[in-house]
């Protein structure tokens, strides 16, 4: 009897070529992850399931709050998924090297008449409270880390809606991500009172609440938007880009258009320490909500774990195990 050969699993690993132009823009995609008419259906059979929080690990967190939706891919089965496909994670094995955490993940939503996002540059996302979220090797403040690159993390902005224009897709300014024009040490306030008011070149911006221009290291700097690009995506398609890449989005028009959602899941290299500063309190306090530590794990999507002092979820709250997709 003739034998079927067993089809290998497709690899999603970039190029030398692709990996050049990564780290000269920190921007890349959009890439497919899903169909679009699957990421339509499987979303609506997902978002009902969230509005259960039994086995969210921040299960306490305020409604309305912007890290009310924190983290679900560690109870959630299809964001579990998500968050270690080789789609995603061959390609940042590339780029941050072979062993790779998922340390957080989001949603981004834009309803229509919200403001645009403004310009921003993440380090090391503690610009809410300016306490540190995450520490890369031998990095202190605006200061390069020993590996010669830039702190920050990588981010897979991930369309579960279709974006464009109109519609609050993603802006880019490629080459920004070498220098910083942020310092998230000195923090910022919240005025949640203020969104959807502030005014800035001639539209509607904002930061969830927050003006980010109050972290700028010189007061009369200004991002240079005539290199900017938009990212449209169509739901299913995700961005990739260093979270030190100057970005933004567009307001969201309306025009009778509907909401439009993103998920974002956020990766480090396992060398980078998590919520090392919040030892003491364990709590974490941002975007107008407060969570405890106790239940959280940072998720390993690709490679090993060599730091012992890394939290390391291995299934979600429900029991389901987190894939990897390029162990070693």
């Amino acid at each position: 009897m003739q034998q079927t050969k067993a089809q290998a699993a497709p690899t999603f690993f970039m190029s030398e070529e692709e990996i050049a132009a990564f780290h000269r823009d920190g921007v890349a995609g959009p890439f497919k992850l899903l169909d679009q008419d699957e990421m339509k259906e499987r979303w609506k059979r997902e978002r009902p399931r969230l509005f259960d929080r039994s086995h969210a690990v921040y299960p306490d967190a305020e409604p309305g709050s912007g890290v009310y939706d924190y983290d679900r891919h560690l109870d959630n089965e299809f964001l579990a998924e998500l968050v270690c496909r080789p789609e995603i994670t061959h390609r940042l094995a590339g780029i941050l090297g072979p062993d790779v955490l998922c340390w957080r993940s989001e949603f981004f939503v834009k309803y229509p008449g919200d403001e645009a996002t403004d310009w921003h540059q993440a380090d090391h996302f503690g610009g809410a409270s300016g306490i540190p979220h995450i520490r890369w090797p031998g990095s202190v403040g605006l200061k390069r880390s020993v590996s010669g690159e830039q702190n920050g993390t990588m981010t897979a902005w991930i369309a579960f809606t279709d974006a464009d224009e109109e519609t609050s897709c993603m802006r880019f300014i490629p080459g920004t991500r070498h220098e910083l024009h942020y310092d998230e040490i000195q923090g910022m306030t919240y005025e949640p009172d203020k969104k959807n008011q502030r005014v800035i070149a001639g539209e509607k911006r904002g930061f969830f609440g927050y003006d980010w221009r109050e972290l700028k290291v010189d007061p009369n700097f200004e991002p240079d938007e005539s290199k900017a690009f938009s990212a449209p995506c169509k739901a299913g398609e995700f961005m990739l880009f260093w979270s030190t890449t100057m970005h933004a989005s567009h307001p969201h028009l309306g025009k009778g258009r509907p909401y439009r959602l993103a998920f974002a899941p956020r990766y480090v290299p396992t060398s980078v320490t998590i919520y090392e500063d919040m030892k003491e309190t364990g709590t974490v306090t941002e975007f107008g909500g407060t969570f405890p530590l106790d239940k959280y794990g940072s998720v390993l999507v690709s490679g090993r774990n060599d730091h012992p002092h890394h939290r390391i979820a291995e299934r979600t709250t429900r029991g389901v195990p987190f894939v990897n997709h390029n162990p070693r």
